[in-house]
C-alpha cells in the first residue's frame, strides 16, 4: 500500500492530529492516507490534509521515506512531505482532530514507535532520510534510518 504524511509547519510549531479512524485510530500522527489511483504523491498528501484537517497546504517538500512491514503481512510505503505554505484553519473532521504543537513537545508517547527515531531530526535540522520498520500491530520489532 502507498501512503503520504504531510507535516504542516507554522512557525516553531507543527500541525498533528489525533486520528479517529483507520490504521491508527488514536495515535497522533500528521495528516495523510492513501494515494488514489492515478494521483501523484504530492497531490495526494495535499488532498489528505484537505480532507482531515480542513487547510489548503501548498508546496510539499519531500522529505523522506517510509517502509513497513507488518507481521499480519500488510507493507506499506509512505512518503514523508513538509511545508509551511497554507491557507486557512484546522479544523475537527471525521477522520481527525488536529492541533498545533510545538516541536520541543511533540507527544511521542502517543504516536507510532517508528516517529521518534525520524522525525525529530526532520522538525529540528530539515533532514532527509529513508526508514525501514517491522511492526506487529503497535509493537516495533526493528528499525533502521539512514540519512539522505
Amino acid at each position: 500500500m502507498r501512503a503520504t504524511l504531510l507535516f504542516v509547519r507554522r512557525g516553531d510549531e507543527v500541525l498533528l492530529i489525533r486520528k479517529k479512524r483507520g490504521l491508527g485510530v488514536g495515535k497522533i500522527n500528521a495528516p495523510g492516507g492513501k494515494i488514489e489511483p492515478g494521483e501523484s504523491i504530492s497531490n495526494s498528501a495535499l488532498r489528505e490534509t484537505r480532507e482531515e484537517v480542513g487547510l489548503v497546504a501548498a508546496n510539499p517538500e519531500k522529505m523522506g521515506e517510509l517502509h513497513f512491514h507488518f507481521a499480519d503481512g500488510l507493507a506499506l510505503h509512505c512518503t514523508v512531505f513538509q511545508t509551511r505554505d497554507f491557507t486557512g484553519t484546522a479544523i475537527e473532521t471525521e477522520e481527525a482532530i488536529p492541533f498545533w504543537c510545538p516541536v520541543g513537545e511533540i507527544p511521542y508517547g502517543e504516536m507510532w514507535a517508528d516517529d521518534a527515531h525520524w522525525l525529530p531530526p526532520m522538525l529540528a535540522e530539515g533532514r532527509k532520510f529513508r526508514g525501514y520498520f517491522t511492526f506487529d500491530g503497535d509493537r516495533m520489532h526493528s528499525h533502521d534510518v539512514r540519512p539522505l
